[in-house]
């Protein structure tokens, strides 16, 4: 199996938690990429490319394997790198 996943990366939970209720009213996943992520992503709306196991920290790849279906957001997830908000957009 691999993934294709964006993903906004803040600092703060509090914040990643203000950006992910953002998205669930309908903003743009792109454009709060480009506005809030620390990740060079960014600039891509958040864009991580394709992947497959082992290839992104644990807690990361645990999370985008619970998102079932192109299209869907997790909660907020902690790594060593800050807090993600993951939106899968690839299956295969």
């Amino acid at each position: 199996m691999k993934w294709r996943a964006s993903h906004i990366l803040v600092d703060d939970k509090d914040k990643a938690k203000v950006i992910l209720e953002e998205l669930e009213g309908g903003a743009d996943f792109a454009k709060l990429a480009l506005e809030h992520s620390s990740c060079s992503s960014a600039f891509k709306g958040g864009d991580l490319g394709w992947f497959g196991p082992g290839k992104m920290v644990l807690q990361f790849e645990l999370a985008t394997k619970r998102l079932k279906e192109v299209g869907a957001l997790s909660k907020v997830v902690q790594t060593q790198f800050g807090f993600h908000i993951i939106k899968l957009t690839g299956l295969r």
